[in-house]
């Protein structure tokens, strides 16, 4: 089967009306103008946006959806004008593999490319739409709007990406999609034992969405690790801890571990232990604890401030002081500690009480 052969058939076929010649100037046209035409029909698509809603986001619409919108129109286009040619019998029935033919193959190729490249554009539209739902929850004080967001926008992607996986087996391969349903859930329930842990992780993503014990920007502590709730995903929850590194939690752990969430405490509590010299007086010693107290009592952030004496050890009187603090951030507590610790250490250069030495 020589190819010029092929090649004078090809062109035989397709000489009547010119249709060769008009496919081919087609694809030609397509390929020069498409960034053009994609950019066109992006405006006008974004004119319509906007009589349902002024407040579009241009700059993220444009990066997002224009080059999926020019890379559908070239495909579909190239794909539409090659589907009017006709191909020589020679060359569609030639033989690859056993059965397997040019023309079966090439059917199969155009198929799961056209299928490709509507589930990505459906995918920009998904991501586009994540933005804008995203920019109006941002306006929100609550976190709670962000976290759905971000959830149900990979969930969706899944959801696409296996349609389209069933679109390609339907129409690209002949197999039947209640066929495939059936085959699927019973290679599901293998597949639901042997992803055990990874079911159980995106269970327990729905009831972290759905209970709501922590939500995006929360300060919780899990398993000896605190920091920040950045992202809650289908199988984990991702953390930016105090020394800044990025923790995966799987789901499943948050849900079922002991979770203390900062960010909803009422007051924060400081404890902290003062040991004065055991030479130091009785009298000196309750004054010290009065002084102490009545410094804590004149900051209104503090709230329930105690001191007491502790324990009488061997070199040391020992001093518990606890309080405390409205809920505010780290910096302003660092803030508020060093302030107090300030005036108590001034409290006891006023009255000569040294601190107790370590032997």
């Amino acid at each position: 089967m020589p190819f010029i052969n092929i090649l004078q058939q090809f062109i035989e076929l397709n000489q009547p009306n010119n249709l060769l010649y008009y496919e081919v100037a087609t694809i030609i046209i397509i390929l020069v103008i498409h960034k053009f035409l994609g950019t066109l029909i992006a405006k006008l698509i974004l004119l319509l946006l906007k009589k349902a809603n002024k407040k579009i986001n241009e700059v993220a619409y444009f990066k997002l959806l224009v080059k999926p919108i020019q890379t559908f129109l070239v495909v579909f286009i190239i794909l539409l004008s090659l589907e009017k040619l006709q191909l020589p019998n020679d060359f569609k029935n030639f033989s690859i593999y056993g059965a397997v033919t040019v023309g079966y193959l090439c059917n199969i190729v155009s198929v799961i490319l056209f299928i490709s490249i509507t589930i990505s554009l459906i995918i920009s539209i998904i991501n586009y739409a994540a933005t804008i739902l995203e920019h109006k929850a941002n306006l929100t004080a609550t976190q709670t709007d962000n976290q759905l967001i971000a959830f149900f926008k990979d969930f969706f992607k899944i959801i696409v990406v296996i349609m389209g996986i069933l679109l390609v087996l339907k129409f690209a391969f002949g197999q039947g999609i209640g066929n495939l349903l059936t085959g699927l859930s019973i290679v599901g329930a293998a597949i639901a034992l042997a992803t055990k842990e990874s079911l159980e992780n995106l269970i327990a993503s729905f009831i972290i969405f759905f209970d709501k014990p922590f939500v995006t920007g929360d300060t919780v502590k899990v398993q000896h690790v605190i920091g920040e709730v950045e992202k809650i995903g289908l199988r984990s929850t991702r953390i930016r801890t105090e020394e800044k590194t990025y923790i995966t939690v799987p789901n499943k752990q948050m849900v079922d571990s002991i979770v203390d969430n900062q960010s909803l405490r009422t007051k924060r509590k400081m404890v902290f232990k003062l040991e004065i010299n055991k030479e130091t007086s009785l009298l000196t010693t309750q004054q010290l604890i009065s002084d102490i107290k009545n410094i804590l009592q004149q900051n209104n952030q503090i709230h329930n401030p105690n001191v007491e004496l502790y324990e009488l050890a061997k070199l040391a009187t020992i001093l518990q002081i606890d309080y405390f603090m409205e809920p505010i951030n780290d910096e302003d507590v660092n803030a508020l500690k060093t302030d107090i610790n300030f005036k108590i250490l001034a409290l006891l250069e006023a009255n000569n009480i040294a601190m107790a030495t370590v032997v």
